[in-house]
């Protein structure tokens, strides 16, 4: 098993994104490895690093020649090193990881982790590792990416490798192998784009990130050209969404608006032209999906460089004033669209929407089978971490093997769809990482009917109605990679808000392993009913009083048992951290689950069952309810209070301990 460690910050997308995309594509092309994306500044500086961090965004959104000038300041051989008294924790952080996992390969997307390797290293013969770094910017190169050494440099594109050569870096450590975009690029476009000529429609994406007051105005400019539809997203900006909705409501189908998405390569892929920011990720995004594109704003420093790509190998525009975007796209299009055939066709000859790939293609070759006689080198001369056990992707184990086993689950989790903290990808690496069997992903999903459902547009409480079909696709690409890298069992699923204007009109419903959107303005007897149709389970969420967390309350289901008991497959007996005795004392299917929304609720009560692991085992356990168990999640305990399952014996405290796996990696310092 080759072990990898991709290192990573949050200052800026291009640097999460370039990790993120080439941990998705080593994992793709490899069952024989095994990778870790750490971001140490958010582990080792915590909420000062969240200040660090919403300074910098700050700084480069509202007084970009203010950045521009630290960037200067930074782009200085000597700065970083001269200032690495600073990173000390992040130096401990890191040598104690490097000397606990003593990974085959090192991989930086961020320029501070070269210097700091190099520190640990100094007094050493040679690294016991391949180290490589991935340089997300392009042509305008920070030095601080090449003032300290790696083994290979991996850069965007060859005008990025000659700023590099000239710095004096060897020719041979440089690979011009692309930036690594998301592998969903390398594939088809699900839709052939042709010429956007007249008569023919012409799709824009307009990814809003700054220039927010004025966006209402270039958009409204944008849609007095003819044919033109319109695609705007706006993040987890919750009011410029609800303004754009308003302001764009007479276009009817030809402005779709969407909030934070997860579908960037298909939309990419499914539109003439983009426009947005210069930022690394979104540019080198629309060069692997060869989309033109039209730049609203460049950040000095390390954006210039990205602008230049655009403009020097004529691949798009770059736009003064943002109000001179619609001209700019006007242009583009006259003529049979003359500039935009020459901007896709000159995409055509540098994009590379595999490059991802092609870079996991390298690590693995540089990365070395793991030496079994290989010694860790102390660093410090603080003790060194204990390695703690990981639970074993169980997908080989279980494929051949169908017979019953203990099994963890956690049916009601929420993520950034919805009021969620985590990303669906996040929610599988958290889950998976602790050894679960089986979740489902329920997002909520308002009533527009209803109190909450008519306000959901002025907020990020709820999944879109318009992104229920690519919340579907997400959840189902991740079931996918779950399995293939834990073991686990991904379900999806929906929380049907019902609320009313008192808690005895509310009602808050599970539906679990569902195959397609049910419409939310069902009442909730054909709710279930359409639940039911598609092979899935109908669960009362959170049915009674809930007592330890804030929250409105939704007796609804409780106070109608007669109408609905007959319907629901199974009532939470526990959620999160509240136990519902009524539930057992009227003798009623239960469940537990977190209702998870950040990471420290996984400190909850969650659902064991004794089955085959198969989603149809699995949701027929349920049914039945027997072999039903809850547990109280504690993984440093090493063991849970765990409440007897119906038609059998109590777990003992060592069966107990199954579930509860160690957590993931845990870096001590001192």
């Amino acid at each position: 098993m080759k072990k990898i460690l991709i290192l990573t910050a949050g200052f800026g997308e291009g640097h999460n994104a370039a990790a993120r995309n080439l941990r998705e594509a080593l994992e793709l092309i490899s069952e024989d490895v095994q990778v870790e994306v750490l971001d140490l500044f958010a582990s080792s500086y915590g909420s000062l690093n969240d200040l660090a961090r919403t300074a910098y965004q700050g700084m480069v959104q509202y007084v970009p020649k203010l950045w521009g000038g630290l960037y200067s300041l930074i782009d200085n051989s000597t700065f970083v090193e001269q200032r690495l008294g600073g990173f000390s924790r992040l130096k401990e952080a890191l040598g104690d990881i490097l000397q606990v996992t003593q990974p085959d390969c090192v991989i930086s997307t961020y320029p501070v982790y070269a210097h700091i390797i190099q520190e640990l290293y100094r007094d050493h013969a040679e690294r016991p590792f391949f180290f490589m770094t991935v340089v997300t910017d392009s042509i305008t190169v920070n030095s601080a990416w090449f003032s300290a050494p790696s083994d290979l440099y991996c850069v965007a594109n060859e005008a990025t490798a000659n700023v590099l050569k000239a710095a004096g870096i060897p020719g041979d450590q440089i690979r011009p192998l692309g930036f690594p975009v998301s592998h969903r690029f390398a594939g088809e476009s699900p839709e052939p784009l042709h010429s956007p000529v007249f008569g023919r429609e012409r799709r824009l994406l307009y990814v809003i990130h700054t220039g927010k007051k004025k966006s209402g105005k270039v958009i409204e400019n944008l849609m007095e050209i003819p044919d033109t539809h319109l695609t705007v997203t706006v993040g987890r900006d919750a009011e410029l969404k609800t303004k754009i909705l308003d302001r764009t409501r007479e276009y009817g189908n030809r402005v779709r608006v969407l909030g934070w998405t997860n579908e960037m390569p298909e939309l990419l892929m499914n539109h003439h032209l983009v426009i947005g920011k210069a930022g690394a990720a979104i540019v080198q995004e629309a060069i692997a999906a060869r989309c033109p594109m039209i730049v609203n704003q460049v950040i000095p420093g390390h954006e210039e460089g990205n602008a230049r790509l655009l403009t020097e190998f004529g691949l798009g525009a770059v736009a003064e004033r943002n109000r001179e975007v619609p001209d700019l796209v006007r242009e583009a299009f006259e003529h049979k669209a003359k500039i935009w055939t020459e901007w896709r066709r000159n995409l055509g000859r540098i994009s590379r929407p595999d490059a991802a790939l092609r870079l996991a293609e390298l690590v693995l070759e540089h990365a070395e089978a793991p030496d079994p006689t290989r010694k860790s080198i102390q660093l410090f001369s603080t003790p060194p971490v204990a390695p703690v056990a990981r639970p074993v992707p169980a997908a080989a184990a279980v494929a051949g093997h169908p017979e019953p086993r203990r099994l963890l689950c956690d049916f009601h989790i929420h993520t950034n769809y919805s009021d969620g903290k985590l990303t669906v990808p996040e929610v599988v690496d958290f889950y998976g990482r602790l050894g679960f069997d089986c979740i489902c992903i329920t997002d909520h999903l308002a009533d527009p009917r209803r109190l909450i459902g008519k306000l959901a547009r002025l907020s990020n409480m709820t999944v879109s109605e318009t992104q229920l079909t690519e919340y579907f696709a997400v959840i189902e690409r991740e079931r996918r990679r779950a399995w293939r890298k834990y073991g686990m069992l991904v379900m999806t699923g929906i929380e049907f808000n019902k609320d009313g204007y008192t808690q005895k009109t509310s009602a808050h419903l599970l539906g679990i392993d569902l195959k397609a959107p049910i419409d939310s303005t069902l009442d909730l007897p054909e709710t279930i009913a359409q639940i039911h149709a598609q092979g899935g389970l109908a669960i009362a969420s959170h049915p009674h009083i809930m007592k330890s967390e804030w929250g409105k309350n939704t007796l609804h289901l409780w106070e109608n048992q007669d109408t609905y008991a007959p319907l629901i497959d199974a009532w939470e007996i526990a959620n999160r951290n509240n136990i519902f005795d009524c539930v057992g004392m009227k003798a009623l299917p239960f469940l537990a689950n977190s209702d998870f929304h950040k990471p420290k609720h996984i400190y909850s009560w969650k659902t064991l069952l004794y089955c085959e692991k198969t989603p149809e085992s699995i949701k027929e356990c349920i049914r039945r309810n027997e072999h039903v168990s809850i547990t109280l999640f504690r993984p440093e305990h090493h063991q849970a209070p765990v409440i007897a399952p119906r038609g059998r014996p109590a777990l003992t405290a060592a069966e107990a301990a199954e579930f509860t796996p160690q957590p993931a990696l845990e870096v001590v310092h001192g």
